[in-house]
């Protein structure tokens, strides 16, 4: 299995709104209180890097200047991490560019990347499992099957598997970790399984301000849709 890196969603709180004063002469009627959505400061840098993020892995397509961004955006990150340390979105998001960068690289220059990037997704499930619709357990359970196995990474098949199952029962319908699951199975030799989930991932309903993303994520499910469609074609071919 060739080992390459691959490398979620606005939080909103509601908060009320006192009701505005008249000036009348006559007592004005108790006004409704109305619930408006107040953006959550760490959300909104989330953002900034998602959208950095998609534009780099999706839009520059030299690897130098795609590096000189991401390293970047990986002290970008790093600043929001740092900054709130109590919160598992950053450190995800920290994690998810890391990979990145060190599937650019490649090689076993991308380790140190690759260990950073596992550690800061361990703490995020401490804090919450369940932050950005699991997405601690997608990215480490891509890790798990992208990196090598013993003795030159943490590279391992089965907590993989263990970690885009507990992905996808937190969010069973999201583009991400149904593709992964996808594409771990399209690299285990498991190419009918694979398009099942892969096809979910197509389907996945669109996220809002993700829009790079997601047509990105697109085109590298399709891209897995064809090789599965073509593992599937070499077993045929072999029982005849």
């Amino acid at each position: 299995m060739k080992k390459t890196l691959y490398l979620l969603s606005a939080l909103l709180v509601s908060v009320s709104i006192p009701a505005i004063a008249q000036t009348s002469t006559v007592a004005a009627p108790m006004q409704t209180q109305v619930q408006q959505p107040v953006a959550d400061p760490v959300m909104e840098q989330i953002a900034i890097l998602q959208a950095e993020w998609a534009r780099i892995k999706y839009q520059i397509p030299e690897d130098n200047a795609k590096l000189d961004a991401i390293h970047k955006l990986e002290e970008q990150a790093a600043q929001v991490t740092n900054a709130n340390p109590a919160r598992p979105e950053p450190k995800i998001w920290e994690a998810i560019i890391l990979s990145t960068d060190a599937g650019i690289v490649k090689g076993m220059s991308a380790l140190p990347k690759v260990e950073k990037a596992k550690s800061l997704l361990e703490q995020s499930k401490q804090i919450d499992p369940n932050a950005l619709d699991g997405s601690a357990d997608t990215s480490l359970g891509s890790l798990y099957y992208q990196v090598p196995g013993w003795p030159i990474a943490f590279g391992d098949d089965k907590k993989a598997e263990q970690h885009l199952k507990a992905a996808l029962q937190a969010n069973p319908n999201g583009i991400d970790p149904n593709f992964f699951y996808g594409d771990f199975l399209l690299q285990d030799g498991r190419a009918d399984e694979a398009k099942a989930y892969l096809n979910r991932a197509l389907n996945a309903a669109p996220r809002p301000g993700r829009e790079l993303a997601d047509a990105g994520r697109r085109q590298e499910i399709k891209a897995a849709l064809a090789k599965a469609e073509e593992e599937n074609g070499k077993k045929k071919s072999s029982l005849n």
